[in-house]
């Protein structure tokens, strides 16, 4: 791929992927929404847990998704003959980690750096969701506390 084709591409799978981290957050919130409404705002450990599990569970998916569509692009564009490399360095990419023990020819070293910026945005924004999401959950939950 030349250097535009790389560029495109991998602006492309980072929007896609953004736009699916977008919409599985947007569902994770209706769903904590839910629970905290059918289960109460009391914080009794279970309840924190459960709220907990919830959100980290739609997380993790999401960001398996992305680490499954990345090693699907790199197959796809032939960067990776294999599946079983492609998601071990989309993985070991997405995450920063870069053991450096698969490195990506000429035609597709740009495109590759693609999937380290979606881990980065992908990591930063599911971080930032669990936190607020969390941090709602306990003050809603220390009001209804100080009501009583």
């Amino acid at each position: 791929m030349t250097m535009l084709q790389q560029l495109f591409w991998g602006s492309g799978f980072l929007c896609l992927c953004l736009v699916i981290e977008t919409v599985v957050l947007v569902f994770c919130a209706d769903a904590l929404r839910r629970y905290a409404k059918r289960f109460g705002l009391q914080t009794t450990p279970m309840r924190r847990g459960g709220f907990l599990l919830i959100a980290i569970g739609y997380i993790l998916f999401c960001h398996t998704l992305q680490v499954w569509i990345w090693a699907a692009s790199f197959v796809w564009m032939g960067a990776i003959g294999d599946w079983n490399t492609a998601a071990y360095f989309s993985i070991v990419t997405y995450t920063t980690l870069g053991y450096g023990d698969i490195v990506l020819g000429n035609a597709s070293r740009i495109f590759g750096a693609f999937v380290s910026i979606n881990g980065l945005l992908g990591f930063g924004i599911s971080t930032a969701f669990l936190v607020g999401s969390m941090s709602d959950f306990f003050k809603s939950s220390k009001d209804v506390e100080q009501r009583r």
